[in-house]
């Protein structure tokens, strides 16, 4: 009798629990089905918008529900990624792991081009694509935004395709955009999210607007720069609105064009402000003091995503008592909401079919043969990515975009082009205490064929000349073949032990064939053919000298080139490893040098980057030059000296501590060790120093006393190239170096 009582107790007790937690679920629910809707406006304002995940990480911490979000601009970017199931601690890691500067050019990412379209991004200041329409050249933008675009893609992955913002987002959304056709306010509440946050924020004459039929959109905060009334037509009970614009400039502070078309801007930014934020419950406005619409930087996030904090908490008590308003208690919490795709791991999906958008059968067909296309693929975003790239870059289209669309157990991959550029320009310019100034010019001008042709064409100006004619055949795989014509016109001065012995004004007259070139991301193999015809036309000589042969020679030459990379950053990597090795056959008849076998030049160098924490890296190097024959031109003898392997000649290798360009013995090998010290994001310490060994004869190598260098410099890194300046001394020349530079290398 006792167990059945105890059993009997036992589950009224459970089934109690049982009704309880219904009811409480029930009861949930039904405050759910009750309270009223709540929506969140975000207005625009560049990286001031930073600002708004600092207020979303007090309205989570208040427990308040959002139902609905609005935004323009930033706000449109920060909403549309919050409406996605972001929530406000991972949009804070977001924005702080992206590398803006580069967001906002259109330089392709490194880790999805081949090596020398990498080694061309870091040499131009400036690049920009040309395409040409009815009414000729087609432009609206400094930036076509083809990275923002991508990083839009990465993060808005699982929802790319066209969908109903209202019914298809975990919270309903909307963004503002300006159709300047006719002026007209454009509301997107469906379509392709990443492109309605990009139109939304396509400020004018910055950034290319969207063309979307006959729109051509730009920013919205030309028009609605605040859209609560968005949010209440949308069906929002109760607003809670974040504003991040600038207050109005004085007299005394519009002092400069960017400080008066600022302030120009603001104000038309302030259209229907007034009347949207009257029909705000609670208008937040954070202090974005000290900052503009391009403070990106880590520090500059870190205080605006802080000041948003800050400006919601002092609207703490506001907060809760909103809570009895919209119909829910002061211990109540929304339901637990995430985004369904991990950022950081991207998942692979299998491709049930391939379709292509706006290109042509041959272009179609080169990518399906370069990256082996066929049903049954598995993608994921990289994959995609290094195709689009291929788009850009091989095939010359101004854009490329990829849509995945539900197909059975797969996916059917649409990929997508844009306008077919007419040519891609590259603009390069520098300053160094040697050379003073030089410009460097190019163009890349896709040439129309059953298989893709493109002709480079390069002018440098400066001590040194150089004009260059290229043309390349992309094959339907890794292969290219190319050839290329050259004239360079060279003003050296050539040291010995560091003393000057003779300054040389040649032409370089030079044809070279490459049949075979095997490409792959980080891996290149060159295999071909080259002419080169010497003339010297003005020579200064030591008397020490007087015996070099200073006649024009012509040379033919047989090459094999390898060169690997898979370093993180072309100027300053922190890991990865960059090697090149190179074989070349010289002979003055095509078979050998002056009645002579010809001469054998064996070459390498390999660098690899150690991060041994914080922000310093290891970077050790071993490099050399090894010649063979009874014969070595002077052009084609051992040179040393500067920062850059082949910088004034293609011979030349770098050396810590020396300035000037030595000629050296027929072997030379050395060491290199180096340690780079960032600070902050964009400034760094780079000390170095060497150690080699030279002969004219390999038993004879390590006969002598090794050359000794270091030097320490310091370099500021900025889009147009790092400023900065070196100071170093060696024991062969035994001068104190100091070199000083500003832009890219060329």
């Amino acid at each position: 009798m006792k167990r059945f009582v105890i059993v009997m107790l036992m589950l009224t007790v459970v089934v109690s629990g049982m009704r309880g937690q219904s009811s409480s679920q029930n009861g949930g629910k039904s405050v759910e089905k009750n309270r009223k809707r709540v929506a969140v406006v975000l207005s625009g304002g560049g990286a001031k918008g930073m600002g708004h995940i600092g207020v979303l990480k007090v309205i989570e911490r208040a427990g308040i529900p959002v139902d609905i979000v609005t935004g323009t601009s930033m706000g449109s970017i920060v909403g549309g990624l919050y409406a996605l199931g972001y929530n406000a601690q991972l949009l804070d890691s977001v924005v702080r792991h992206q590398d803006w500067t580069t967001m906002f050019t259109d330089k392709e990412d490194m880790s999805y081009q081949m090596l020398a379209a990498r080694k061309k991004q870091y040499t131009y200041a400036l690049s920009t694509g040309m395409s040409f329409g009815r009414s000729g050249l087609k432009s609206g933008g400094i930036i076509r935004g083809t990275n923002i675009m991508d990083l839009f893609y990465k993060l808005c992955e699982g929802y790319t395709d066209s969908l109903d913002f209202s019914r298809d987002l975990p919270i309903p959304f909307a963004c503002v955009a300006t159709n300047i056709v006719n002026n007209t306010e454009e509301v997107f509440h469906s379509g392709r999210l990443p492109r309605a946050m990009r139109a939304s924020m396509a400020i004018p004459a910055v950034f290319s607007p969207v063309r979307m039929g006959d729109k051509v959109l730009v920013d919205g905060g030309l028009l609605n720069n605040y859209p609560a009334d968005v949010a209440r037509e949308m069906g929002a009970d109760i607003i809670i609105g974040v504003s991040v614009q600038s207050p109005p400039k004085t007299a005394d502070s519009l002092s400069t064009t960017r400080d008066v078309l600022g302030q120009i801007i603001d104000f038309n930014c302030k259209r229907k402000y007034e009347e949207n934020l009257a029909i705000t419950d609670l208008p937040m406005q954070v202090d974005v003091t000290g900052y503009s619409a391009a403070s990106f930087s880590v520090a500059a996030i870190d205080t605006l995503i802080r000041r948003g904090e800050e400006e919601a908490m002092r609207h703490w008590d506001e907060l809760m008592a909103l809570k009895k308003r919209i119909g829910i208690g002061d211990d109540y919490q929304p339901p637990h909401r995430s985004y369904q795709r991990s950022t950081l791991k991207q998942e692979k999906y299998r491709v049930t079919r391939y379709e292509f958008e706006n290109m042509t059968h041959q272009d179609e067909r080169f990518l399906r043969g370069k990256f082996s296309m066929k049903p049954g693929d598995s993608l994921d975003v990289d994959r995609e990515q290094l195709i689009t790239t291929s788009m850009r870059v091989d095939l010359f289209y101004q854009t490329a975009e990829c849509r995945r669309i539900p197909d059975g157990d797969g996916m059917r991959v649409v990929f997508i082009a844009g306008n077919r550029k007419k040519m891609q320009a590259y603009v390069g310019f520098r300053f160094d205490s040697e050379e003073y100034a030089a410009v460097q010019v190019a163009a890349d001008i896709p040439i129309a064929n059953t298989m893709p042709v493109n002709a480079d064409v390069l002018l440098r100006l400066g001590k040194r000349i150089k004009a260059t004619g290229e043309l390349t055949l992309h094959s339907m795989n890794l292969y290219q073949s190319r050839m290329a014509c050259s004239f360079m016109r060279n003003d050296l001065d050539i040291f010995t032990n560091g003393n000057r012995d003779y300054s040389i004004l040649y032409h370089q007259y030079q044809t070279e064939l490459v049949p075979f070139s095997f490409n792959l991301k980080n891996f290149n193999i060159d295999i071909g053919t080259r002419w080169d015809y010497i003339n010297y036309r003005d020579k200064l000589v030591s008397p020490r000298k007087e015996n070099l042969d200073f006649s024009n020679q012509h040379y033919f030459s047989y090459r094999a080139i390898l060169n690997y990379s898979s370093e993180d950053n072309w100027l300053f990597p922190t890991r990865g490893s960059r090697f090149k090795a190179q074989y070349v056959y010289l002979t003055d008849d095509m078979a050998k040098l002056g009645g002579k076998p010809g001469m054998s030049d064996l070459s390498a160098h390999w660098r690899t980057s150690l991060r041994l924490g914080g922000n310093l890296t290891f970077q050790p190097m071993l490099y050399g030059r090894l010649l063979f024959g009874a014969n070595v031109p002077l052009p084609f003898s051992n040179a040393i000296g500067g920062q850059w392997f082949g910088h004034i000649v293609e011979q030349q290798m770098p050396f810590s501590g020396m300035g000037n360009m030595e000629l050296t013995d027929r072997h030379f090998i050395a060491m290199r060790l180096q340690a780079q010290q960032r600070i902050g994001s964009k400034q760094y310490v780079v000390m170095s120093v060497s150690s080699a060994r030279h002969a004219d004869s390999l038993k004879d190598l390590f006969k002598h006393e090794p050359l000794v260098g270091g030097q320490i410099g310091y370099n500021y890194n900025t889009m147009i190239g790092p400023v900065g300046a070196t100071l170093g001394y060696n024991n062969e020349s035994k001068e104190v170096y100091l070199y000083f530079n500003l832009g890219f290398e060329f």
